[in-house]
């Protein structure tokens, strides 16, 4: 039996709405009720506008697509499959097979389906962004918007248009709840993203009922005070408004476009629809039944997919993707003729790759028993790199005077609303959406880096969260790195925050301890292409090692190494440090030198490189035998276990710190010689006398 449609846009449209109810109730758990609800505005999207194709989801000057409301996931599974978008690896390499199957799809929710409960980017070729948390989505739209506008500027010439995509993102009540979209949404229109479309189902239920209860302000009227274009669709399910409103952002040249579309959540589905219980649970099958009924559809099926519907799509999105994208890839190759230093930076940059001769600007700081603050040595770093990497960019969370972050090369520049080709991005004080904004900028290929003083990380974590699961190279530079922050007091004196930075799997934290551990650091990080970093330097002036006295810091590479060690190699403490703490632990190393004491000085400026190492490398750093350790490090202790071991000891904080000068709070907190130096003393007396009793 065939579903009765009246025309086959209908019937495309009732293929994702059953879909999408079926896999749910396989699963028996999902979100079925949105997916019903915007199935005509998905098609509509996909096979009359969007410029994509589906043989390569990753072709450069695509279109891309957002799913921020990620729980309707299935609307996008459904599109991946229907319109045959293929797969991708990990090599850009495309394999052939469909990203999506049918199988997937029975198999919603289930373990190595490529249909997890929410869109997860680098898993299911198709997927332009990892959403789930509400916001997350919209704002890092509004970076791949900025991208677009960016690389139009410098890679676009006459007769060479290489980019003008678009970027659409289908959104929800709980996505502008969220105060990211507000902080994205307030930036987009700043900067007059004329390229960005956001879609916002107003279908005014979230889970705990009607919106009413906690939401009632006038969204037009405030996205209106933001600088954006607004129209309405009254009807999701009128295909015409629907087609006159993407017409209405296709005009628009000045603002970014916000299409309120009013739908009704669980469309169809006689006892739920307009309920919250249509949205974060199976329908049933009586209720399926009845909402299949409505639709004209075959009651009995399940996960029907009529022969016209993937024909359709081919003859739609898939033939307008092709045409477009072999035009274009035509057109590169005409590029790469007439303009091809700029055709080799195109193809780095979207293979992550770096330019030849990248670090040849990057500095060799001499000793300096003085020094310079971790914040100024970066910030030396990231102008020489960023001046031989065209499309390394970034900003701060109006913190750049202080986080020494700004680009001051010549032709640098800001990147504003009449200057999108600016290298240097005024995110304003928006952590959360900053740290979106970057993500939106890495998966489009540019290489983004964002500051801010390390106590407002907590501001940006879950994009940062999020970068470390979608494995993209974001740059995170966090100054105020410590209780070294002073006079600010304990509101700005980061305590647990590295530690918890640390506990995020995928994400790479660097705490250098002096300037030339910075540049290896910074040399390190440039070449990771799957890996999200967070740089972490201090405010305050660091000594600037001898490097003919102790180990070279190309040790950095491999995250921890041995600094300084005592004459023999046979070390009977350890101590270990990161950042500001590693000049201190060298002090403490010199004066137990003097009282025939011997001692190694480890510097582990990333634990998570250092995990990385075999474990004969680990071990001839941090040696089993030495059981006398003492870590330092002016931060919560938590981890250090795992290297001091349960009989070593931590110098670290274990309250929040307190208003005053640095030199007070060290010597308050023991972030002193004469502390260390006892500590590493206790530590092999403890030892030595655990020896003794064992002997016995």
């Amino acid at each position: 039996m065939k579903p009765a449609c009246d025309s086959l846009d209908q019937l495309c449209i009732n293929t994702i709405r059953t879909l999408s109810m079926d896999a749910v109730q396989a699963a028996n758990s999902g979100h079925p009720g949105t997916p019903m609800a915007l199935a005509p505005v998905a098609y509509w999207l996909w096979n009359r506008i969007l410029r994509s194709d589906p043989s390569d989801p990753i072709w450069p000057n695509r279109d891309r697509f957002v799913l921020s409301a990620g729980h309707a996931s299935m609307l996008l599974y459904s599109l991946l499959h229907l319109c045959g978008v293929k797969s991708v690896n990990g090599q850009y390499e495309q394999l052939g097979e469909l990203s999506v199957t049918l199988e997937d799809i029975k198999r919603f929710r289930q373990l190595e389906s490529k249909c997890p409960g929410h869109p997860e980017y680098r898993w299911t070729s198709g997927i332009e962004t990892t959403t789930g948390p509400l916001g997350q989505g919209v704002a890092t739209s509004v970076g791949m918007a900025i991208a677009q506008r960016w690389m139009a500027e410098y890679f676009n010439r006459p007769d060479f248009e290489m980019f003008n995509y678009n970027v659409y993102a289908i959104c929800g009540d709980g996505c502008l709840m969220e105060g990211v979209s507000s902080e994205a949404a307030s930036l987009a229109g700043h900067l007059k993203l004329s390229n960005l479309c956001w879609i916002y189902d107003n279908n005014k239920i979230t889970i705990e009922g009607h919106t009413d209860l906690a939401f009632s302000e006038d969204v037009a009227t405030r996205f209106i005070a933001y600088g954006w274009n607004v129209t309405r669709v009254g009807d999701a399910n009128d295909l015409k408004m629907l087609d006159r409103a993407f017409g209405t952002f296709f005009k628009e040249s000045d603002r970014p476009t916000l299409i309120i579309v009013d739908s009704h959540i669980g469309y169809g589905a006689p006892n739920k629809q307009d309920t919250h219980s249509a949205h974060g649970e199976p329908l049933g099958e009586e209720e399926i039944r009845l909402a299949k009924r409505y639709y004209g559809w075959p009651e009995d099926t399940r996960f029907l997919v009529p022969e016209e519907v993937p024909v359709h799509f081919q003859q739609g999105i898939g033939k307008r993707g092709k045409e477009l994208r072999t035009a274009w890839m035509a057109r590169f190759a005409d590029y790469q003729t007439k303009y091809p230093e700029l055709a080799g930076h195109l193809y780095h940059m979207q293979h992550r790759q770096l330019p030849d001769g990248w670090d040849r600007k990057v500095p060799v700081f001499p000793p300096d028993a003085k020094g310079l603050a971790g914040r100024e040595v970066s910030g030396i770093v990231l102008n020489a790199l960023a001046a031989t990497i065209p499309w390394f960019f970034g900003g701060a969370a109006d913190l750049a005077p202080s986080t020494k972050t700004r680009l001051t090369f010549e032709g640098a520049g800001d990147l504003t609303g009449s200057n999108p080709s600016g290298r240097n991005i005024h995110f304003g004080v928006r952590e959360h959406a900053m740290g979106a904004i970057l993500n939106g900028l890495s998966l489009s290929k540019v290489r983004p880096y964002g500051s801010g003083f390390l106590i407002f990380s907590d501001y940006a974590r879950p994009a940062i969260r999020l970068s470390a699961l979608m494995e993209i190279p974001v740059v995170h530079i966090f100054t105020h790195d410590s209780i070294g922050v002073g006079e600010d007091g304990p509101t700005h004196q980061p305590i647990e925050q590295i530690s918890s930075l640390r506990a995020i799997p995928g994400l790479m934290v660097f705490r250098p301890g002096d300037a030339n551990e910075i540049v290896e650091a910074w040399k390190v990080i440039m070449e990771l292409r799957h890996e999200p970093v967070i740089m972490i330097v201090s405010r305050q002036a660091i000594p600037t090692l001898d490097r003919t006295k102790y180990a070279s810091a190309s040790g950095v590479a491999k995250g921890a190494y041995i600094l300084a060690d005592s004459p023999d190699g046979c070390p009977e403490v350890l101590l270990l440090g990161t950042g500001s703490e590693v000049p201190l632990c060298v002090q403490a190393h010199e004066q137990l030198g003097l009282e025939g004491i011997k001692s190694r000085v480890v510097s582990m400026p990333s634990w998570e490189l250092f995990e990385q190492q075999s474990e004969d490398y680990r071990r001839s750093v941090i040696p089993p035998d030495v059981v006398a350790r003492v870590s330092v490090e002016q931060a919560s202790v938590f981890g250090w276990g795992n290297y001091v071991g349960t009989q070593g000891h931590s110098i670290g904080m274990k309250s929040f710190g307190a208003s005053a000068p640095l030199k007070e709070l060290a010597k308050k907190f023991g972030f002193t010689v004469e502390h260390v130096v006892a500590a590493a003393k206790a530590q092999i007396a403890r030892h030595q006398a655990h020896a003794t009793a064992a002997d016995r």
